[in-house]
């Protein structure tokens, strides 16, 4: 199977499972969403989701999180780990949010990575989610995936964007990594997979990685 014949098999097969697409973290408006992704480093978005209410409901615009200090907000968001980090950064793109955007969240990569403990990925949710512009944030589940669909190499997240984004179709890539990331979770976790319920990998799947699951790979 070609890759673009992967590529077309993997977009139909998603469709079909996931028709409606719903954002994993839980949020309001572009800040909360922001928040939330932030949140998200390194965690669980079941953990962010039982967090950000307790969060969000002392402070849910910059305005209102520059009200508290860092402890404060540490305090609270302790459970999602990386908390002395998060809060810091929490606390300070508030401030520049209110000093150089008017209070809003800014709708461009630059300006979104510009700001304290944003990196690409974070930028890339949020202009996807936010605001509509076409991204494909790869986490953990679609680096997985695009290797054992045999789509990227594996090496870096940074190769694996590279490779999604030079591959599917650009109207498709805020819809695909919420449906990969679903599949991913559902179908083809890292731990605990039975790849016999998994039909994408069985499909498009790279030889290596079938017949290190025992499946006979033509």
């Amino acid at each position: 199977m070609t890759k673009k014949e992967k590529v077309a098999y993997i977009i139909e097969t998603l469709d079909r499972l996931y028709p409606e697409i719903p954002i994993p973290l839980d949020h309001t408006d572009p800040y909360t969403l922001l928040i939330a992704v932030l949140l998200s480093a390194q965690s669980t978005d079941v953990r962010v989701n039982k967090i950000t209410p307790k969060l969000f409901a002392v402070a849910k615009t910059p305005e209102e999180m520059i009200q508290l200090d860092i402890p404060t907000i540490r305090e609270i968001i302790k459970p999602v780990g990386l908390s002395p980090m998060k809060s810091k950064g929490i606390y300070e793109l508030s401030h520049i949010l209110i000093n150089e955007h008017g209070g809003q969240v800014p709708q461009s990569f630059e300006a979104l990575e510009a700001l304290p403990a944003v990196g690409h990925k974070t930028a890339s949710v949020v202009m996807a989610q936010a605001f509509g512009v076409p991204a494909f944030p790869v986490d953990t589940h679609i680096h997985r995936l695009l290797y054992r669909w045999g789509l990227s190499n594996g090496k870096n997240v940074v190769q694996t964007e590279r490779d999604a984004k030079r591959l599917f179709p650009k109207e498709c890539w805020n819809d695909l990594h919420l449906q990969i990331i679903w599949y991913g979770r559902e179908y083809c976790p890292a731990r605990g997979w039975a790849i016999e319920n998994d039909e994408i990998t069985l499909k498009v799947g790279r030889k290596s990685v079938l017949k290190k699951q025992g499946v006979n790979a033509n």
